[in-house]
């Protein structure tokens, strides 16, 4: 089943959004056949702002050595620092964020931040992705839970939202660091998250701050995200394990727990 730009306004209209700004991840398969751009402008009618992350993953270095639990195996992937290109405003978003995050990168009236692993495009919300460094990698989903901002899961479930990533920042977990490879040099990047394999655990301790409607055979949820932070530090507080993955090969997840 696919949908109708009509379909998409009519839906996400039923969300109540129009007046506040959202992060949005999406899967474009879920919908069908549906158009990427026509998502995108449904989106853009139905909110107040929109940004998505576009991180480039491509721009990461494995260096040889490197602080003690980091989450991370120094030079264990051989050849893996040669395919590295270096970090410009103009890289496409990594694949595995899907199709719709670079559709809006392109978009003539987006805005995006340049951090050379966790950049956002956006349209709309400029100030918001102003608050960017690339010591402070979450500091436009702090801006968004600010303004009242909601988190829009489009065809995906809470293995993507990285807004619990910030989350476990602010309960105190455990963050990594990474390397990035720019135009003039190699720099470090702080407050690296972990895996996110396990934040489906999430889900039920969401249902009330949970807006829910489908569309072209998907299921999209709106959750709001001051709240969405504030339990998943609750949750963390009283379980420090809590919405970890439970693979025994997961560096990240394993460095939390033994950290």
């Amino acid at each position: 089943m696919s949908a109708s730009l009509s379909d998409l306004r009519t839906a996400f209209s039923q969300l109540g959004l129009t007046k506040n700004p959202v992060i949005a991840h999406a899967s474009l398969k879920a919908f069908g056949s549906v158009d990427a751009e026509m998502m995108l402008n449904a989106l853009l009618d139905s909110t107040r702002g929109i940004i998505m992350p576009t991180f480039t993953y491509r721009a990461m270095l494995n260096p040889e050595v490197g602080p003690p639990r980091n989450g991370m195996t120094y030079g264990g992937q051989a050849g893996f620092n040669k395919t590295v290109e270096a970090f410009h405003p103009d890289m496409p978003a990594d694949k595995l964020m899907g199709v719709l995050p670079e559709i809006l990168r392109k978009h003539p009236k987006t805005k995006r931040s340049s951090h050379p692993i966790q950049s956002y495009a956006g349209i709309g919300l400029d100030a918001v992705l102003n608050m960017q460094t690339i010591f402070e990698p979450f500091a436009p989903i702090a801006a968004l839970a600010e303004q009242d901002g909601w988190v829009l899961l489009l065809g995906v479930d809470q293995r993507v939202n990285t807004s619990i990533h910030y989350a476990e920042k602010l309960a105190g977990r455990m963050q990594f660091i990474r390397w990035a490879l720019t135009k003039d040099r190699v720099v470090e990047c702080p407050d690296f998250p972990g895996d996110s394999e396990g934040f489906n655990a999430i889900a039920i301790d969401m249902e009330k701050y949970t807006r829910r409607v489908e569309v072209g055979g998907a299921l999209v949820q709106a959750i709001h995200l001051k709240s969405l932070l504030k339990i998943v530090i609750e949750k963390i507080y009283k379980n420090p394990f809590a919405l970890l993955c439970g693979r025994s090969d997961c560096e990240r997840c394993e460095a939390v727990r033994w950290g």
